[in-house]
C-alpha cells in the first residue's frame, strides 16, 4: 500500500516537473477545443476547470472559520492551479490553521503542502458532460510545539485518488467528486481508510461567472458518517476576478458545529 502511494506521488511530481518546461500562455489555436462549462464547487474545489486548456491558470486565497464542539479554528490557504497541457490540471496549496481549544490553548501551524493533478478524459459537448480522474497528496506537518520533540518535519500524509462526473441541465450544473482517502501516520506506521462523496448542484447565471448552489459533503470515517451541507454563492467582480462565500451546516456530525469560508479567485491569463 505504501509503495502504491509513493508511486502515485512520484507520478504527480513528474507532472509538476514536466510542467515547468511548458510555457503557460493562452494558445489561440486551442480556443476551439471542446470544453463544457461547469460550476466548480467552492469548498472541495477542482484542479482547474474540467476540460481545461493549456495555459489556463488561477490563484485562490481563502479564509475560513470552523466551530467544533471542543475547539474553534481559523483556516487560511493560498493555492495556485494551472493547466500544463490540454485537460491536465495541476495544483499546489499551502493550508494554515489557527486553533484555540476549550482549555484556552493555542495551536498555530502550517498544516502541510498539497500537490494534486487532475485529467479530464471525456468531454461531451452534446450531452454537456465531463468525466475526470485525479490524485491529491498532502504531506502533513507535525504541530509547531512538537518540532523539538520529533525527529521529522512530517507526521504523515494524506493520499486521495478521486473520480469526477459533471453534467449540465440547461443552466443547472451537477457534479460528483468521490473516492477513498488514505491517511498514513509515520510514527504509528498505520493507514486509516476513509471515504468521501461530494455532490453539488448549482444554478449558473447566464452570460456571467455568477452561480448559487449547494455542495453536499459526506465522509465515512471509522464507521461513522458525517454529512455537511454547504450553501454557497460565487460573484464575478471582473472578467477574471470573483469571490465565493460558503456556509457549512452540519446535518450529521459528532464534533462539528458550523463553518464559514470565503475564497478570492483570480485568473491572471483570462
Amino acid at each position: 500500500m505504501k509503495l502504491l502511494f509513493t508511486t502515485l506521488l512520484a507520478l504527480t511530481l513528474v507532472n509538476f516537473t514536466n510542467a515547468q518546461e511548458i510555457e503557460l500562455k493562452p494558445n489561440d489555436s486551442l480556443k476551439n477545443l471542446t470544453k463544457v462549462k461547469h460550476a466548480e464547487p467552492l469548498f472541495i474545489d477542482l484542479m482547474r476547470d474540467l476540460g481545461a486548456r493549456k495555459g489556463e491558470a488561477e490563484f485562490n486565497i481563502g479564509y475560513g472559520i470552523l466551530n467544533y464542539k471542543n475547539k474553534k479554528e481559523q483556516n487560511a490557504f493560498i493555492e495556485y492551479e494551472w493547466a500544463a497541457a490540454d485537460r491536465l490540471g495541476l495544483e499546489v496549496e499551502i493550508p494554515l490553521s489557527f486553533t484555540k481549544n476549550n482549555l484556552g490553548q493555542n495551536f498555530n501551524k502550517i498544516d502541510g503542502i498539497k500537490l494534486a493533478t487532475q485529467y479530464t478524459f471525456l468531454v461531451n459537448e452534446k450531452h454537456q458532460t465531463s468525466l475526470a480522474i485525479g490524485y491529491m497528496h498532502e504531506m502533513e506537518f507535525v504541530n509547531t510545539n512538537q518540532f523539538k520533540k520529533e525527529s521529522t518535519l512530517f507526521k504523515g500524509f494524506l493520499a486521495t485518488p478521486f473520480f469526477i462526473a459533471a453534467k449540465n441541465f440547461n443552466q443547472f450544473s451537477t457534479l460528483i467528486y468521490t473516492g477513498p482517502e488514505f491517511e498514513y501516520n509515520f510514527k504509528e506506521k498505520h493507514t486509516q481508510t476513509n471515504w468521501q462523496l461530494n455532490a453539488s448542484v448549482h444554478y449558473m447565471v447566464p452570460n456571467s461567472s455568477h452561480f448559487i448552489g449547494i455542495e453536499n459533503n459526506l465522509r465515512l470515517e471509522k464507521g461513522s458518517i458525517e454529512y455537511i451541507m454547504r450553501p454557497q454563492i460565487k460573484v464575478g467582480i471582473l472578467h477574471n476576478l470573483a469571490i465565493g462565500i460558503v456556509s457549512g451546516i452540519p446535518i450529521k456530525s459528532k464534533e462539528f458545529d458550523l463553518d464559514f469560508l470565503t475564497r478570492i479567485i483570480w485568473e491572471p491569463n483570462f
